[in-house]
């Protein structure tokens, strides 16, 4: 039975998150762009990525934890997860150490033989690189206590959290302008200790209010071969996302360097705090689409599934497409510096984002019912096959632009190829999924664009404009929505609260 109380409760908590945490990242990143330089930026940012494609291993393994513990919650079997739990917590320390591993060999190989840093600059990067190193390290170990805290919908323990995070990153800023020393060191420096604390807390959290969390260590065979089975097969579609992020992110270090870096870094930025605002949506849904499919009930699971995907495009939508419409505009608003590339960057990523927004419940529907073996072999081929198209465009001399305009259509192919492989898993029909996603969501987009770009192609570039174009986008989104986004029953539903509402006050 899908827990509609627990949802609207667990979406306003990480609601309040992320408006704390948009706020600040969007005001940080200014800052700490002013205060590097572009070309220090960029360098923070494609070092970093090194690093981070070394953690594959970690998103297939925190695939595996987050569906194994809310599995076992639905069982109420608490002995089974303090092991389920132990074995996690193995598995992921012994990932810590491998990526160590992986990151002192491979890693410092890519980054002093491939990369594009100025020599003197390369002290700097080597720290950040290593601070980089230790950071991921430390998060991947406490993934487990992340994801039993998730597995249980104490979302508000994330909310709280943001306040802690905020102000420390505000601190950071503080500190960075006013330290004499090598701005980039100080930066990786202060970013390292910030997610120490917020690692440590999240662990006291979970000590206090989950008994499984004490369970340390647990070397179950059984278990374990259960997780690496499931992670190994995540693994895969896992290095095929970290490959066409982080590998685009070096392909354009290498042909462009690390101005281009800056650009891909502030793109990813702002997608990354519009993504948020969806990603805090589907976290209250996704426990609740496993636990309705290990209670069997497929009914309820698909309405979840459907819903998440329809109001999370809905949701991205309304945000993006202002911001996508005036995306010079604000850039340069809040910015004052815009690498150049950044605005053709973003509009094409949030393009990719939108459909992307979409494929998150079917992903979730997958690894509920654990048979990922076949759906991560091709969705993981699929997405592998962005690098190497980027490279050979760039190596025949394409702008850099083009690694994302591949990003985009490879995506719309793994989305079919996703809904398809569900058919047998799940018991939906590819007309169903057409019927209650793709047919309101192509309506909408098609009604809601029209209205905007009246103000956009008739007035220069102003701020007069953005106020326009933000109403007129908004305004058409919604009314769009209402009329061709919505099932009847869901207007039904929308009209009877309002009125409540109306006649309360």
């Amino acid at each position: 039975m899908i827990d509609n109380k627990r949802i609207a409760k667990n979406t306003l908590a990480m609601y309040f998150r992320m408006f704390i945490f948009m706020g600040i990242g969007f005001y940080t990143t200014r800052i700490i762009l002013n205060t590097l330089g572009v070309e220090d930026y960029g360098i923070n940012n494609v070092v970093g990525g090194i690093v981070a494609m070394m953690t594959f291993f970690n998103g297939a393994l925190l695939s595996a934890t987050y569906r194994n513990i809310t599995y076992e919650l639905a069982t109420n079997d608490l002995g089974k997860i303090k092991k389920v739990f132990g074995a996690s917590l193995s598995a992921h320390i012994m990932l810590a150490l491998l990526i160590f591993v992986i990151s002192e060999t491979i890693g410092l190989w890519l980054f002093y033989n491939k990369m594009q840093i100025p020599a003197e600059r390369m002290n700097a990067a080597f720290f950040v690189y290593h601070f980089s190193v230790i950071s991921t390290m430390l998060s991947v170990t406490i993934i487990p206590y992340n994801a039993l805290i998730v597995a249980h919908e104490r979302m508000s323990a994330f909310a709280w959290m943001s306040i802690l995070d905020a102000i420390l990153k505000l601190a950071i800023v503080y500190l960075l302008v006013i330290i004499p020393f090598d701005k980039l060191i100080i930066y990786s420096f202060l970013f390292f200790i910030v997610s120490l604390v917020d690692q440590i807390i999240f662990v006291i959290y979970a000590f206090r209010n989950f008994p499984e969390s004490k369970t340390f260590c647990v070397f179950d065979k059984e278990l374990l071969s259960q997780t690496l089975s499931f992670t190994g097969w995540s693994m895969f579609g896992n290095l095929a996302g970290t490959l066409y992020t982080q590998g685009l992110n070096i392909l354009l270090n290498v042909f462009f360097g690390p101005v281009v870096n800056a650009a891909y870094g502030i793109s990813v930025q702002v997608q990354g705090q519009v993504q948020k605002f969806i990603g805090n949506f589907q976290s209250a849904l996704n426990p609740q689409i496993i636990k309705t499919y290990a209670a069997g009930d497929l009914d309820d699971m698909h309405k979840l599934m459907y819903r998440s995907a329809r109001f999370s495009f809905f949701l991205m939508l309304i945000l993006t497409m202002p911001i996508m419409l005036e995306t010079n505009y604000i850039l340069t608003l809040w910015l004052k510096i815009v690498p150049e590339n950044t605005v053709i960057f973003f509009r094409i990523i949030m393009c990719s984002t939108l459909i992307y927004t979409v494929a998150n419940p079917m992903i979730v529907a997958n690894q509920a019912t654990g048979q990922i073996k076949k759906y991560q072999i091709v969705c993981g081929c699929i997405l592998l096959s962005i690098v190497p198209i980027s490279y050979i465009l760039l190596k025949i001399g394409f702008p850099a632009y083009s690694v994302f305009i591949v990003h985009f259509f490879v995506e719309l192919i793994c989305q079919y190829a996703r809904m398809h492989m569900l058919k047998g898993q799940i018991s939906i029909s590819l007309s169903s999924c057409f019927t209650n996603i793709y047919k309101p969501i192509l309506l909408v987009v098609l009604f809601s664009s029209v209205l905007p770009l009246i103000p956009f192609f008739l007035l220069e570039e102003s701020f007069i404009r953005l106020l326009l174009t933000g109403v007129t986008s908004v305004l058409s989104t919604c009314l769009s929505i209402y009329c061709y986004g919505l099932s009847e029953r869901e207007k039904e539903f929308l009209k009877s609260k309002l009125k409540r509402y109306l006649n309360n006050n």
